[in-house]
């Protein structure tokens, strides 16, 4: 068995493991589906579990009815079509966590405190935003980049057209029309031009319904916190509220803003950024800059 197979043999045995299989078992049942119909005999040989092992692990399978004896003197063996067999397992896990999650919550005392949960990587952070966006129920305030938007988009569009959920975004982006899906959509270009000038760019903020939000990171690996603490979701919507005042009021005021603080309130970011969040902010001065000097090159042309 090549060096592939091996790794690849080996992952699948530890996931069979983490699905309540046995090592032995989990061996067996590969060894089956590599040859049969079988014999406890030919499944050791195939699997390297001992003879002993073997038909303990047999009898467990056949049990669960991830094989099926076919024949008598001597008794063989046939494996289960693995895409039967794990998906009768996903639908009884399913039922079972349904059920167990049931009895729990009629068993749990409702805490006084709400606690923060942690959440990392890619796929478990924006598997709670869609959560969060399917269960929403009136309103949901979305602050994020015009690329974090559009990963949702489908289940937002759900939420303000069939659920008829409220939407405010504060949008990294150029284009807001994108996200008005109907009249419950109100999007709102962070700091009135969508160009983000700040260092939270790569950080995305939701709440639904004013009870929970989550708040995220988009470095290397995706970091998030999600709670249904009041104080602190109540926070997260004032933030999220002067954000959208500060767009209206860059909106019909830029110009007087420009100079009375700067472009871009270039001396009250001075007066507050760090050395290097300040560095940062004069770079994407200059790419705003360069920015449209490309749309008007674009326009004259």
């Amino acid at each position: 068995m090549n060096q592939h197979l091996n790794t690849e043999t080996l992952t699948v045995l530890s996931n069979m493991k983490g699905l309540g299989f046995t090592d032995y078992e989990a061996r067996v049942y590969l060894a089956l589906l590599a040859k049969s119909p079988a014999t406890a005999y030919e499944v050791s040989n195939g699997s390297g579990v001992p003879r002993p092992n073997t038909y303990s692990a047999l009898n467990a399978l056949t049990t669960r009815k991830a094989i099926m004896p076919v024949s008598t003197n001597p008794v063989r063996y046939v494996p289960q079509p693995p895409d039967v067999l794990f998906r009768t397992i996903a639908a009884k896990t399913g039922e079972l966590c349904e059920s167990v999650a049931n009895r729990l919550s009629e068993m749990t005392v409702e805490p006084g405190e709400r606690f923060v949960w942690n959440l990392s990587g890619d796929a478990e952070v924006h598997a709670k935003v869609d959560e969060m966006i399917a269960n929403s129920e009136t309103s949901i305030w979305f602050k994020a980049d015009a690329e974090i938007l559009r990963r949702h988009a489908s289940a937002l569009h759900e939420a303000v057209t069939v659920r008829r959920v409220r939407l405010l975004i504060i949008l990294y982006g150029d284009d807001a029309d994108e996200f008005r899906f109907n009249d419950l959509c109100e999007v709102y270009e962070h700091e009135g031009t969508g160009f983000p000038m700040g260092f939270a760019d790569n950080h995305f903020t939701l709440t639904a319904d004013h009870r929970e939000m989550l708040t995220a990171n988009c470095d290397d690996t995706v970091t998030a916190s999600h709670t249904e603490s009041h104080a602190i979701v109540k926070m997260a919507i004032s933030l999220l509220r002067h954000d959208y005042y500060m767009a209206e009021i860059f909106r019909v005021f830029r110009k007087e803003i420009d100079l009375e603080f700067g472009p871009n309130l270039r001396e009250l970011r001075q007066h507050s950024y760090t050395p290097d969040q300040y560095a940062l902010f004069e770079e994407r001065q200059r790419e705003q800059a360069d920015s449209r000097e490309v749309h008007a090159a674009k326009r004259d042309s």
